[in-house]
């Protein structure tokens, strides 16, 4: 997975209640993103949440660049905080139609039920996400 400055909506952005991205792309600059390709919004978990009950990373979309009023294009379901540990890793599938939506932002919107009393996410968009759970069997020779 690369990830791009310029494509990141939140840099350890702290999580105490529900919240948009500090961050966002403006479209009319980043006007090809994403043109016939997948891309995805991932979510990283940089410091454990703790103290609230579970979070939905959602992708948003809106007119204005401090996301009001936006329109959800792809989201998780609520992840428990027990989940959501340093090193968590969450990726969002983005609508492939994010240009014909007539929106000019993208960003993030975490959803959260509880309070938190720690916990930090970076947000980026990627065009290829990686799992990290690669296994092979055991004796497996790769030649």
């Amino acid at each position: 997975m690369i990830t791009d400055k310029l494509l990141r909506v939140s840099t350890d952005q702290a999580l105490t209640t529900t919240a948009v991205s500090s961050d966002t792309i403006d479209l009319s600059i980043a006007r090809d993103m994403g043109e016939g390709q997948e891309l995805f919004m991932n979510f990283a978990v940089t410091t454990a949440l703790a103290g609230g009950t579970s979070v939905k990373f959602e992708v948003i979309q809106s007119a204005s660049a401090d996301l009001s009023s936006p329109t959800v294009i792809g989201s998780t379901d609520a992840i428990a905080t027990a989940s959501l540990v340093a090193g968590y890793n969450t990726a969002v599938r983005v609508n492939p139609q994010i240009g014909s939506t007539g929106q000019r932002y993208i960003g993030a919107r975490y959803t959260i039920v509880g309070t938190f009393s720690a916990g930090k996410v970076t947000a980026d968009v990627v065009a290829a996400i990686q799992d990290g759970k690669k296994f092979y069997a055991s004796g497996f020779t790769v030649v």
